[in-house]
């Protein structure tokens, strides 16, 4: 009988909330269809051209409360409490990079960084490494690219003290491990054998040898001999050479006590010994390789062009930065020149793009391009050099300018979407010697720009006649010939030379 009872009573509660579901959902559906019936009337009735809406201004950007100190072995220190989530991360950035690794041992800074955290530390093998690092949800890793040495970290706030003290075990104390570097050769042969399978990829490498020169060190690649002669002790004496705290910035942000941090940076590299013979590095000089000329890459296989055209460009620190960067927006994007003229109204490319493309502390490159049909190569370079010369001949209009300047300023926001990228523009600005406020001042330089401005530096920056052009593409399909282009047409060979593995 008791369990009779308590049968029907669960049923009448099954029932019960099952009508309260019904009820809950009745409600929510009678809500639905009010607020959407009455926002319906309401857009029908308000509906403007999105040239008529407005927007409240941007509200002031500041940066999050942060401070900087040095240790007495030299080591430059940002911190920057973020206690939204119970995270830490950091980042390392070390005065390093492939330009200053040798020339017949190109690849040799990419395999450091990479066995730096693969080849484990003298107190941890790789494996046992890789599981601690695992148990915890962390990571440590290590890149070397072309102009700095990155090492991070990231971790809960609870295990921070284990995953930091592993950091700064790999930053100070790498073991190579022959195997890993091996391994990490290997991969890079593989990649060599794969170089050519992109036209994507062929262009933007054989551009960057058509402007810097093929010994560049912003030009040259890894080759199999290259990754045949880098030894295990090449990787010791390269971070013997650049990994000293007196060369080191380090940034933390997240869910920490700044006194405590301290204590644990203190106690993790103090005693890491400084050089006091090291001097920053000497940056390789650039020149133009090419003050123009047409090359051409023959891809039998390929039913469209990859198209790359421009020169040699400049840094960040120009003057006349901000101005170039709207110059940019005037190029690119939906309503922009290119894409307006070569993809909407002449049908030439479904991606087309135009840009100054400045570095930090080396000149970047002015480079146009997109993709376009086989026979429509001549047409889609020569549209690309008319709208070039168009921008240096007639100043752009009230619209184009607001157009161009709104889009620059309006995604301005998303050079702090958190707390760590604000951290890290902070430390690279330090990295290269620019003003913490760069940014800010940069933003004040765009809303100051006027079309004389853009013209002045389309002018100034833009040479149409030393382009140069490079297309990837099937040499019998494009018709009309590329010698429309120029009397002379480049070809360019780009068979991956054999492999000859040193004994």
């Amino acid at each position: 009988m008791h369990r009779l009872k308590q049968f029907k009573m669960q049923n009448f509660r099954f029932k019960m909330q099952n009508s309260k579901r019904l009820i809950y959902v009745l409600v929510a559906v009678l809500a639905f269809l009010t607020v959407t019936f009455n926002f319906s009337l309401t857009a029908t009735a308000a509906a403007k051209h999105y040239t008529e809406l407005q927007f409240a201004p941007l509200p002031e950007i500041k940066l999050p409360k942060y401070e900087r100190y040095v240790l007495q072995n030299g080591l430059v220190v940002y911190l920057m409490e973020d206690h939204e989530l119970p995270l830490v991360s950091g980042t390392a950035m070390v005065r390093a990079g492939s330009r200053w690794e040798p020339a017949d041992k190109v690849g040799l800074a990419s395999f450091t960084g990479a066995v730096m955290r693969t080849g484990g530390t003298k107190q941890h093998s790789p494996d046992k490494l890789n599981e601690i690092l695992e148990q915890r949800a962390a990571s440590v890793e290590v890149s070397i690219n072309e102009a700095a040495a990155s090492a991070s970290f990231e971790s809960l706030t609870e295990d921070v003290d284990t995953v930091f003290g592993l950091f700064a075990e790999i930053m100070q104390q790498p073991v190579f491990a022959q195997e890993k570097l091996d391994l990490a050769k290997t991969q890079a042969k593989g990649s060599i054998a794969r170089r050519n399978d992109n036209p994507s990829d062929i262009a933007s490498r054989e551009f960057r040898k058509l402007i810097y020169g093929k010994d560049s060190p912003y030009g040259r690649i890894t080759e199999y001999a290259t990754v045949d002669a880098i030894a295990r002790e090449d990787l010791v004496q390269f971070h013997q050479k650049y990994f000293y705290p007196n060369n080191t910035i380090l940034g933390i942000v997240g869910d920490f006590d700044s006194k405590k941090m301290r204590s644990l940076i203190q106690a993790k590299f103090g005693s890491w010994a400084r050089n006091p013979k090291f001097s920053k590095p000497t940056l390789p000089e650039v020149a133009s390789a090419n003050q123009g000329g047409v090359f051409f890459v023959n891809q039998p296989q390929l039913t469209q062009s990859s198209v790359l055209i421009g020169h040699l460009g400049g840094k960040f620190d120009s003057p006349d930065y901000a101005a170039l960067d709207v110059l940019n927006e005037v190029f690119n994007g939906f309503g922009g020149r290119l894409f307006n003229e070569l993809r909407s109204r002449q049908g030439l490319a479904y991606s087309v793009y135009g840009l100054w493309s400045p570095r930090f502390d080396y000149p970047g490159m002015f480079i146009a391009g997109g993709q376009t049909r086989s026979d429509a190569t001549v047409q889609f370079v020569k549209a690309l050099q008319a709208q070039i010369k168009r921008v240096q001949a007639q100043p752009v209009t009230a619209a184009e300018l607001a157009r161009a300047k709104d889009s620059t300023l309006n995604s301005f926001v998303f050079n702090f979407q958190d707390p760590a990228q604000t951290l890290s523009r902070l430390m690279r600005y330090e990295y290269y010697g620019y003003p913490a406020d760069f940014l800010f001042r940069y933003q004040k330089a765009v809303a100051a720009t006027t079309a004389a401005d853009v013209q002045r530096v389309a002018k100034q920056y833009l040479k149409p006649d030393n382009l140069v052009t490079l297309v990837v593409g099937n040499q019998t399909a494009i018709q009309p010939p590329l010698t429309q282009l120029a009397a002379q047409v480049t070809p360019i060979d780009v068979t991956i030379p054999s492999s000859q593995a040193r004994n």
